[in-house]
């Protein structure tokens, strides 16, 4: 109880200087996992108990189901239709080059891992969040396109991440030696998933879809009726025994044909309510890091450095091959892909199934490493990059690519 009311009082506060921080070099992620740390260590006797973490584990299920509901349900394929956009560059082979030198950094900096490990970790650490590129999403000074496709990415390479995640633990599992145990996940996890998720997105779609035809629904249960979609998908999946976060991407996607106005109504509930639930699970994080930090090595730290530089970095380099963008663009492209509530929660999602692995310790520790140095490395360094980033631009040539990003 004592938690709760430190989160609400904290929560509160917040509001109160809200657009003062807003307007700093501070994000609401760093407010919110340093008051997570500084709780822990002030009040040990607000240590995280078994019982703490199975409900962290919980609202970080439940926050990625619902972030894989919304950013399914608002995705429009046709920004992807062409191969050679700029989120589509991201997505694919930027995407793919991330996991695979993720998995090559986390041979060579540790060890003992396995290859199956070593993609686990990869997979946590692959997606961007879009909540710590708020800035830069939102701000006026970055071209449009490039402030599209960051948003585009940091949108959709978390649904990508989850089937990898997944397929790597059944790899990493006892029974990855045989085939039977593999290919019963595929069919349980993925193939359930997949029915689980079009059933609900068409059914549930073709049902509020005729409510607003019939205008038999009001405006604001429309927000109610499409959160219940994600929750149902979550429910079910735990009773036939699919995946819970394949189900939600795919009746997000699916719930479009018979309701086209989805993505806007869960968009607005996830704007206000949904704010909530991902500053608990940053508060909470800070709290899990205050807890672990003596178990920090310099393996863990130099891995993240690694991930939030090259293994970024190069892949994207890499994907805009052929765009004709300045160094600036690749740059700044490259750095703004922060690791945030994704990555935590697939880090939980990992350690409910894959906590008998050997080399469980050194995945959770290095993902927390990770998650924590970009929270605050991509959170200060935010403003500054924009308007370094802006300045740099402002001399290049009217010809030069950024221009006609600029027009939209």
């Amino acid at each position: 109880m004592t938690l709760i009311v430190t989160f609400i009082a904290l929560f509160f506060l917040y509001s109160l200087v809200s657009d003062c921080v807003e307007r700093s070099i501070l994000t609401s992620p760093i407010i919110f996992t340093s008051a997570g740390i500084a709780v822990y260590l002030v009040a040990a006797s607000l240590g995280i108990n078994k019982g703490n973490q199975e409900i962290f584990l919980r609202m970080a299920e439940l926050g990625l189901v619902l972030l894989l509901f919304t950013d399914a349900s608002r995705t429009n394929l046709r920004v992807l239709q062409n191969i050679r956009a700029l989120p589509a560059r991201l997505l694919s082979t930027g995407m793919l080059l991330t996991l695979l030198l993720g998995m090559v950094a986390a041979l060579v900096v540790f060890r003992q891992i396995s290859i199956w490990e070593a993609g686990i970790l990869a997979a946590i650490l692959a997606p961007t969040d879009a909540s710590l590129g708020q800035i830069i999403v939102n701000s006026p000074l970055v071209p449009m396109k490039v402030r599209q496709a960051l948003n585009v990415e940091a949108g959709l390479n978390d649904d990508l991440s989850v089937p990898f995640l997944l397929f790597f633990i059944a790899l990493a599992g006892p029974d990855s030696s045989g085939s039977g145990g593999l290919h019963q996940f595929i069919l349980e996890q993925l193939g359930y998933g997949t029915a689980v998720g079009i059933t609900i997105g068409l059914l549930g779609g073709w049902l509020l879809g005729l409510a607003h035809r019939n205008k038999t629904i009001s405006e604001s249960w429309s927000q109610m009726g499409i959160v219940a979609l994600p929750l149902l998908c979550l429910v079910m999946s735990e009773v036939v025994g699919a995946s819970m976060f394949i189900a939600a991407f795919v009746a997000g996607l699916a719930v479009q044909v018979g309701f086209k106005e989805a993505g806007k109504h869960s968009v607005e509930f996830t704007d206000e309510w949904g704010q909530i639930l991902n500053l608990t699970i940053f508060f909470l994080f800070g709290m899990v890091v205050a807890r672990n930090w003596q178990q920090f090595t310099a393996l863990h730290v130099l891995y993240g450095i690694l991930s939030l530089t090259i293994v970024r970095m190069l892949p994207v380099a890499i994907a805009l091959i052929g765009t004709h963008l300045s160094r600036s663009t690749i740059l700044f492209m490259g750095w703004f892909g922060p690791r945030g509530l994704a990555s935590i929660v697939l880090a939980m999602v990992y350690l409910a199934h894959g906590a008998n692995h050997p080399g469980e310790s050194t995945i959770r520790l290095t993902a927390m490493v990770t998650v924590l140095l970009s929270i605050f490395a991509h959170g200060l360094s935010a403003q500054l990059g924009i308007r370094v980033y802006s300045a740099d631009i402002a001399k290049l040539p009217p010809q030069a690519p950024e221009r006609q990003l600029c027009e939209g």
